[in-house]
C-alpha cells in the first residue's frame, strides 16, 4: 500500500511538471515560449517607511503578494527602487530620505523582478557607503541593475537579458538629483546624470548598437503634475533620435500620459508602485500601473493594467476602477489612446 502510494505521489509530480500544474510551474511560465518578448514595467518602489512596517508585520514578499503572479510572467519585469538598501552611511540633510533593510530585496525576488534603475533622488540617501551597500546587496539576491554605479562607466551600464535571440537593454538615468555631488564621476562613485546632453546620448547610441531593443528608464519631471515638462519632451525626442525604443518615466509619484515620437512610445510617470502614501500629492498618488510590451519581430504592441497601491500593496481592482484609470490616462496621453481594455497605440504619424 505505501508503494502504491508512492508511485500515485510520483505520477502526480511527473504530471504536474510537464502540463504546468501548480503555482511555481505556471509562474515561470514565460512569454518567450511563444518566440516573442514580454516586457512589464512598474513604478516607484520603496521599502522603508509605511511599507517598512508592513512588512516588518507581515513579511518581506507582503508588498507584491498581489501582482507577483503577472510580473512572474514576463520575460523582463523591471522597475524603479526608490531607496538605498543598508544599514549604514549618514542621512542626507534634505527632507525625506530613506533606507530600507537588505532582506525586503528577497521581496523583490518573490515578485520575479529582473532588474531595477537606482538612477533616482534617494539611492544616495545615506551617502556613497549605503550607495555601494545597495549595489552588493542587488548582485547578492541576483537582482540586475543599472543607473548608479562606482565611477561613470558602471553608472551608465545598462542591464541585458537576451531571449529568444533577442538582446534587451535599459538605461536607468536620473534628471533629478541632489546636486553635482551625486553625479558619477571617473573616479566617483555616484548616479547617472542626464541633466547633460553627454554622456547620457552617448551612452543610449551605444546601447543601441550592441543591443536589438533599448530601454531608457528615467527619473524625471515634477512631483504630482499631470503632464511632463516641456523639456522632459524634447529630451525623450533626443533620447529616441539616439536610438532609444522605449522610454519609461518615473519620479512625480503620479500617473502621467503617452506620447509617440517617431512611433516609439513615451510613458512619462508610471506612478508609484510600492510607496508610502503622500499627504502632499493625495489620493492620486495611489493610482499606479503596470506596462507591458510585447516585442514580434520588429513589431512592438502595449497595453496598461491599473492598479491601486492599498496598504502599502499594488493591487489589482475591479472594472470600475480600471475604467477611470483608462480613460484618465487616455486624456492625459498626447498622440496616444488607451482603449477599453488597456491596449495603447498611436493616434497619428507625428508627434505634437
Amino acid at each position: 500500500m505505501r508503494k502504491l502510494s508512492a508511485i500515485i505521489i510520483v505520477i502526480m509530480l511527473v504530471l504536474s511538471t510537464n502540463t504546468g500544474i501548480g503555482t511555481a510551474a505556471s509562474a515561470s511560465t514565460k512569454a518567450s515560449a511563444s518566440g516573442g518578448v514580454k516586457l512589464v514595467f512598474a513604478g516607484d518602489i520603496l521599502l522603508d517607511g509605511y511599507v517598512g512596517g508592513q512588512i516588518a508585520k507581515y513579511g518581506v514578499n507582503y508588498p507584491f503578494l498581489k501582482v507577483a503572479p503577472v510580473l512572474k510572467q514576463a520575460d523582463v519585469a523591471f522597475a524603479n527602487l526608490e531607496t538605498p538598501v543598508s544599514t549604514r552611511g549618514q542621512a542626507s540633510d534634505k527632507t525625506f530620505v530613506f533606507r530600507s533593510k537588505p532582506g525586503t530585496l528577497a521581496g523583490l525576488n518573490y515578485a520575479g523582478i529582473d532588474g531595477v534603475t537606482v538612477a533616482n533622488n534617494h539611492i544616495l540617501d545615506y551617502g556613497q557607503t549605503a550607495m555601494l551597500d545597495t549595489l552588493s546587496y542587488l548582485d547578492k539576491y541576483g537582482i540586475g541593475r543599472t543607473g548608479a554605479g562606482r565611477n561613470i562607466e558602471e553608472a551608465f551600464k545598462p542591464y541585458t537579458k537576451t531571449v529568444n535571440g533577442k538582446k534587451i537593454a535599459v538605461l536607468g538615468v536620473s534628471r533629478v538629483l541632489s546636486g553635482p555631488s551625486w553625479y558619477a564621476g571617473k573616479n566617483k562613485p555616484g548616479a547617472a546624470s542626464a541633466y547633460t546632453a553627454e554622456p547620457l546620448l552617448g551612452k543610449i547610441r551605444q546601447a543601441a548598437k550592441a543591443n536589438d531593443f533599448t530601454v531608457v528608464y528615467i527619473h524625471w519631471n515634477q512631483e504630482f503634475k499631470d503632464y511632463p515638462l516641456e523639456e522632459s519632451r524634447k529630451l525623450a525626442r533626443q533620447m529616441i533620435d539616439s536610438g532609444a525604443d522605449l522610454i519609461i518615466g518615473s519620479h512625480s509619484h503620479c500617473l502621467m500620459g503617452i506620447e509617440y515620437y517617431k512611433h516609439k512610445p513615451i510613458y512619462y510617470s508610471l506612478g508609484n508602485f510600492v510607496f508610502n502614501r503622500s499627504t502632499r500629492g493625495g489620493e492620486k498618488t495611489l493610482d499606479s500601473m503596470l506596462a507591458n510590451f510585447q516585442i514580434a519581430g520588429d513589431k512592438l504592441s502595449a497595453s496598461i493594467t491599473p492598479v491601486k497601491i492599498t496598504r502599502g500593496q499594488p493591487v489589482f481592482m475591479d472594472a470600475n476602477y480600471n475604467k477611470k484609470i483608462i480613460q484618465m490616462l487616455d486624456k492625459l496621453s498626447y498622440n496616444a489612446s488607451v482603449d477599453s481594455k488597456g491596449n495603447v497605440s498611436e493616434k497619428n504619424t507625428s508627434a505634437k
